[in-house]
Formats: C-alpha cells, structure tokens, sequence
C-alpha cells in the first residue's frame, strides 16, 4: 500500500523514540538511567483512584456525550473559575484524549494550507509537527536563556505577516521550566491588539510552579485576550495521571468549537468514561494536598538537580520557576546536541532528549521527575563524561 504523502510531513517524535530506546537498553540487561519522560514517579492520587472504582461501581461505563459529561464539563468551568477567573459555560470545553488530542483537534479544525503559526523555540516537540501536518506554515521566534526562553514583544511583532493564524504560548514550558509574568503577558497581549491571531495557551504544568512564583492564565490578561484564546490543559502531570489521558480545552469560540466536536465525533468520540469520573476529583480540590506535596518535592529536586549540574564545568543550566525539567546548556562543550545525547547514552547509560529536537541547538533537556539518588547517579555520570571528552 502507498502511504499518503501528508505522513512526510511528520517526524516520529524524537523524545518517544528515546524513551524507547533507553527501555528496551534496560531490557536488554544494561545499566540505564532515563531522563528523558516527561513523567512523574508519583501514583496517581488515592482519592483519584478510589473515584475511579465508584463509577465502575456505579457502571458509569457506557458512551458519554462526545465532548464529555456535563458533570465533568462542569468540574472544569468551575476549576477555571476558581483558579485563574475565567468564565465559561459546559459548551465552551472540549474534553479529549490527553492534551495533545486537543491541540490535534485545534490545528485540523483551525488551519487551512498556508496559514502561519507562530512558535517560540524551544518548544514542545509536538507543536510543530501538528502544525505542519495540518498543512500550516510554521514561524519560529528563537530564544535563549539569556531572556530565560521568553520571547519579547519586538520578536512577536517582527514575526506577525498578514499569514499569521495562530499564536502558541506555553507557561510554565517544556522543556525549559520558564514561566511568563503576568507582566509579561500583558506586554505580548498589546501587540496582538488588532490583530486576528489566535492565542492557544498550553498550560499542562500550571500547578508546577516553583519559588513563590505566581501562574498567570494567558486568558485572564483582559477580555480581549479572553476572547482570543484557546486554553488548553489536562491532568498527566501536576496530578500524575498521565495514563489516564485526560485533556481539555476552552474556547470562547463558539464555531470553532462546533467544529472541533464534530471532528472528535468522528475520529475518538468520548474519552473515557470512568476517567471522566476520576477526573472531577482531580478538578473540584479534593486532591490538592497532593498536588502540593508533590510539588514542593518537584521543587526539592531541582535544588539538587541545579546545584549538581552548575559544578559541572563547560555545563550550565539557569534554575527554572516551573514544571519538571532542566533545559542545560552545553554550547562550551559542543552545538550537536543529538550526538552528544547519543554519546551520554552510550558511553555511561544516560538518556536525555536532545535540544534540537525542541527546536535549539546546544543544550539537552533533563527531566528531574525521578527520585534524588537516581537523580544524584545520573548527574555524577555526567560529569564523568563530560570530563572525560
């Protein structure tokens, strides 16, 4: 069978492909630390799970409405609420098969050949590809540590043509753990006055943060950017349920919804339905502490993770404020990230995804979503082999 041509227009996705990798090595019977998941070690919530076996109990295991149960729906418009002042109502949310679901479900309904998206790098591996399958253009605006991986308000404006369609923000990032001020936000908020670009807002790791830092929703800068943005969030990481695949999105955009629904009516219909159940606990508050206990470890972990890397010499790395991963520089060393990842691994059984794969070149991300020994192992086996090059 001839495979359709738009396939050529994705790459697998390197940070599966090295996750994979790294299993089937420690499968195989060799000494191999993965930093390369983005996902939590925790379990899931118990208040979650037992949720969960009320509505198997209470055969709560039939279809659902496409976009999800009112009672769920209703979970997340009070969650937006409560946490970030946001009003919607139940036919404003899209619940979907984890995040990137949503985000598949915005680009196919959304963009149409030729349209550009503007992407800050680095970036989340998925964002382009979706984009460029979806038969979009992508614009990126490159950053670095040196702004801490923002982009400004100049780089937003030098970037908007009349093609532009989209804009994606992600607070706090993956991978770098940068977070936007509110400041800072309403600083971008200005240059899209006027414009016809569309906001999505990824912010998965929003509960992640670090620092006393305060998460501001892309949304809640003012009506206009309330109304031009698509907010899109879930459950897999701050409440460690990322095999339940729960995402969601919110849009003051009524057609675009419509659209969208209609979309996942024919590809996945409804998610889950006793995640649905599970996932109101998650919402509603009652797994807060969790959440909390789980964070401020989060933030215990990359104390250490920093401290570790920045004695590492021709390494250096700047603390991020939020989610669970460190983006390191290593431009003293070398700018082939994808070599010298591939080197890590082989030569001391270290997996980290490489920056390229995000977009930048120089440096490796490293996720600390892992317990402290396993953490303090592998970052001594790094500096084993950086030192040895």
């Amino acid at each position: 069978m001839k495979i359709a041509n738009r396939m050529d227009r994705l790459s697998e996705s390197i940070t599966i492909a090295i996750t994979t990798l790294s299993r089937e090595l420690k499968e195989s019977g060799k000494d191999v630390l993965s930093f390369s998941a983005g996902e939590p070690d925790f379990g899931t919530p118990q208040v979650i799970k037992d949720a969960a076996i009320k509505a198997m109990d209470n055969n709560e295991t039939r279809y659902t409405a496409v976009e999800g149960t009112p009672a769920c729906r209703k979970a997340i418009c009070e969650k937006l609420k409560r946490d970030n002042g946001l009003d919607y109502d139940n036919s404003e949310i899209i619940i979907s098969v984890g995040a990137k679901h949503s985000l598949f479900n915005i680009f196919q309904a959304g963009i149409e050949e030729g349209d550009e998206v503007i992407i800050p790098a680095p970036y989340w591996v998925t964002y382009p590809e979706l984009v460029k399958y979806s038969g979009g253009t992508v614009v990126e605006i490159i950053t670095d540590d040196k702004s801490s991986f923002k982009i400004t308000p100049q780089q937003l404006k030098d970037a908007i043509t009349p093609k532009s369609k989209m804009l994606i923000l992600t607070t706090p990032s993956n991978p770098t753990g940068s977070v936007y001020t509110k400041e800072e936000l309403t600083a971008l908020a200005d240059v899209l006055k006027d414009t016809n670009i569309t906001v999505v807002s990824d912010e998965m790791y929003e509960k992640l943060v670090y620092d006393g830092s305060c998460f501001t929703a892309v949304a809640s800068i003012n009506e206009d950017m309330f109304n031009r943005t698509i907010t899109v969030n879930g459950l897999s990481k701050s409440v460690a349920m990322t095999g339940w695949r729960f995402g969601y999105l919110a849009s003051k955009d009524k057609a675009l919804v419509k659209a969208m629904k209609k979309l996942q009516s024919q590809s996945t219909s409804n998610i889950n339905s006793i995640t649905q159940g599970a996932a109101i606990v998650a919402l509603d508050g009652q797994a807060d502490k969790d959440i909390e206990s789980m964070r401020v470890e989060f933030e215990r972990r990359r104390d250490i993770a920093c401290e570790l890397m920045n004695k590492i010499e021709g390494l250096s790395v700047d603390k991020p404020n939020g989610a669970f991963y460190l983006f390191v520089n290593i431009q003293d060393i070398t700018n082939d990230s994808m070599q010298f990842s591939k080197d890590l691994l082989e030569q001391v059984g270290v997996a980290v995804v490489p920056g390229v794969a995000f977009g930048l070149e120089g440096y490796f991300r490293l996720s600390f979503a892992t317990d402290e020994a396993t953490i303090r192992d592998g970052i001594s086996r790094i500096k084993k082999f950086v030192t040895a090059k």
